[in-house]
Order: structure tokens, then sequence, then C-alpha cells
């Protein structure tokens, strides 16, 4: 067994091809034979202190964490500031690649320790992994869970918030079967029905579909940078014994993405998404999918949002990202008054490389939230963050 930096950097380009854009980390392999073991992955550690204009999350709330727009309190009473800091973003990957009778046959694995339960501050800090990706590559097919079809990962840009402008991408990872071919993507993925049952009654997952989410991309790419266009259709369905609901409806959307290469070394990331139900696919699930009414009728629930990331390259070590995120959701009146309508944030940091494998610096988000009977908040956060890549 050796390392082969070759095959190394042949496994990142894959992941990259893929759809891991920014997250395919700096990873080691080892060759044995007719397939190349690789692996790879981070360890972070994020210090954060943020000042919320209504009221502090709980403790344990996963906004405390990383931005998540529906976490941002609103309606409440202002508190002091809170001071967090974890390292559950860490994560690690195991992969295979070979080649087998003339078929090209891979897999991934992949888990960090964000959102997971097992652990809390009191003593030790303890936190279970949580499965991020579980996918077999065979030709041009992928069989598992990773990134969604719909989503461009390469577009998220370079900040140290786990995601940056959170309310304004498509952010999903779930289990599919996906065909590639060239600059061409299509898949089939799992579904899943977020809804308002009732005015102001709260968002469930009715988890009724009886057709899998269908997704397509198509990639331009060049020397300049590259363009994505992808679309979405998926079936909303709503069934409850108990007040005979019974009702289905199509939800469709359409997100256009891109990184752009501008001067010697910048780089302009963005994303502009809308459609009609297209609920959790963006914005973290900021909105239901649909709403129904007192019948059990479903209503779609339109939406748009957009994000604009700039980096610019002081040195060879110092760079920054300034970027601003906007999302609005066009809620029909079975929603309710509590369902979110908007959510916006903006962010600028200054990072420090003195290594190829190792970065940190600070951070400055605002953020903001209200929701439809036009109650809001916000908040501001300076975050630390320290990264090593392996």
């Amino acid at each position: 067994m050796k390392i082969n930096t070759a095959r190394v950097l042949v496994s990142l380009s894959a992941a990259a091809a893929l759809g891991y854009g920014a997250n395919a980390t700096a990873a080691g392999s080892v060759d044995m034979g007719d397939f190349v073991f690789t692996y790879g992955g981070y360890v972070k550690l994020d210090a954060m202190v943020s000042d919320y204009s209504d009221g502090n999350p709980a403790d344990g709330s996963i906004g405390r964490d990383f931005y998540v727009p529906s976490t941002t309190p609103v309606g409440g009473d202002s508190e002091d500031a809170v001071f967090d800091m974890h390292a559950k973003q860490t994560r690690f990957f195991l992969g295979t690649q070979g080649e087998y009778d003339g078929h090209k046959l891979g897999g991934r694995i992949e888990m960090d320790f964000l959102l997971s339960p097992g652990g809390n501050e009191r003593v030790s800090n303890s936190y279970n992994p949580r499965l991020r990706h579980a996918f077999i590559t065979y030709d041009n097919w992928l069989f598992g869970q990773t990134w969604s079809t719909f989503q461009n990962v390469g577009a998220l840009p370079d900040t140290l918030d786990f995601i940056g402008p959170a309310e304004a991408t498509v952010f999903e990872r779930q289990p599919q079967i996906r065909y590639t071919n060239g600059a061409w993507a299509f898949a089939l993925e799992n579904n899943d029905t977020t809804i308002y049952p009732a005015a102001n009654a709260g968002r469930i997952s009715t988890d009724s579909g009886s057709l899998p989410d269908a997704a397509g991309r198509y990639t331009f790419s060049g020397d300049w940078g590259n363009l994505v266009v992808a679309g979405l259709l998926r079936q909303l369905k709503y069934e409850d014994s108990a007040t005979n609901a019974d009702d289905d409806t199509i939800g469709y959307g359409l997100s256009v993405s891109g990184k752009f290469n501008v001067f010697e070394r910048d780089d302009i990331k963005w994303m502009a998404t809308a459609g009609s139900a297209m609920g959790r696919y963006i914005g973290l699930n900021f909105a239901a999918g649909a709403a129904a009414d007192a019948n059990g009728d479903l209503e779609e629930i339109d939406s748009w949002g957009a994000f604009a990331a700039y980096r610019h390259f002081w040195s060879d070590k110092y760079r920054s990202t300034i970027q601003a995120g906007y999302l609005e959701v066009d809620n029909p009146n079975e929603a309710g008054g509590a369902a979110n309508k908007t959510a916006y944030n903006a962010s600028v940091n200054l990072i420090y490389q003195p290594v190829a494998k190792f970065f940190f610096g600070g951070e400055v988000k605002f953020a903001s939230r209200e929701i439809e009977n036009g109650t809001d908040g916000d908040f501001v956060r300076l975050q630390f963050s320290a990264r090593y890549n392996f």
C-alpha cells in the first residue's frame, strides 16, 4: 500500500463533479491495486457572541450553532448577548474508487456532529455522529444519500458560518437515484411534504407522498466560471383520517446559480430561486410547501430567494467574503399569522490562511426574520472560527 498524490487529486475532482464544490476537502488515499481508498475531513472550532433583539433562543437550539433563519426570535424582550462555542461541524469521510470489468465503481460515507443528540455542555460536550452522505457510484449512476440534484453546492460562499445565506439558498441532502451524462444530471429523490394544517396550528410533516421528487440540472462551465440551471417537480400530499382530509397538489421550482471568476483570483457566487410549493428545499424549510383549509384542501405556497457573495483575496494568505441573502414567502390566509414571511442576512469576514490546510478568522453577521402578522426580530453575531483540513 502507498499514498498516491495523483489519485488524491482525481478523487477530489470526482467529488467536485458530484456537486461537493467548496465542501470537497483535502484528502489522502491509499492505492490498493484494483481500487483506491480515500479519506479526509476537517476539524473546526466555532466561537460566537450573538445579540438578539427579541430574546435568546433556548439552550440547545440549532440557531445557536449556526444561522438557521426560522430560529431567529420574534416578539420577545431583549436580553443580554449570549456566548457559544462548539466543535460540532467537525467531519470525516471514507470512500473508495475503482474499475472492475470495465465499469467504474465507488462509494462514500461522510459524518459530522451537528444537529445530533447524545450530548450537552455541562461536562463532556459529547455528541453522536450523524450521517451526511452515504452513496454508491456505478459508471454514470449514483444510488444513496447526497446533495439534492436541485442544489448547487458550488455556489455556496466562503463563510465561517456553516451555510452563510441560509434563507436564500437551496439546501437539501436526501436519498436519491441520479443519472449524470456530461453536463446533464437527472434524479428521483425522497419526498416529504410539510404543510400548515390549519391557521396557527403549526407546521407538520405528512410523509404521505406517492411519488418521488424529480430534479434535474445542466451545468455550463469554462475558464470564466460556471452557471447551473436546475429544476424541481414534486408532489405534495395530505391525508388525515381524523378529519377526512385527502388532497394532493404539484410543486415546482427553478434555480439559477453560478460562480464567476473576476480579476486574478476573486470570484462572485450567486443564486436566484423561485417556485411554488418548494417548501423544505429553500431556506432550511423556512416555510411549508402548502397550507390546508378547513376541508383539507391544499393551497400551494409561493416563495423566492436570492443571494450574492463577493470573495476578494487581499494576498496569498488573507481573503474576505461579503454576502447578502433574502427570502420572501407568499403565505395564504390558511397559513396563519405565525407563519414565516421574510428573512434576510448580510455578513463580512476576514480569513487568514498561514498554511495550505489551516485557516482561522472572524465574521460579523446581521440577520432578521418577520412572520405573517408583522412581528419581527433580528440579531447581530460575531464569530471566530479555526479549521484544519486533513
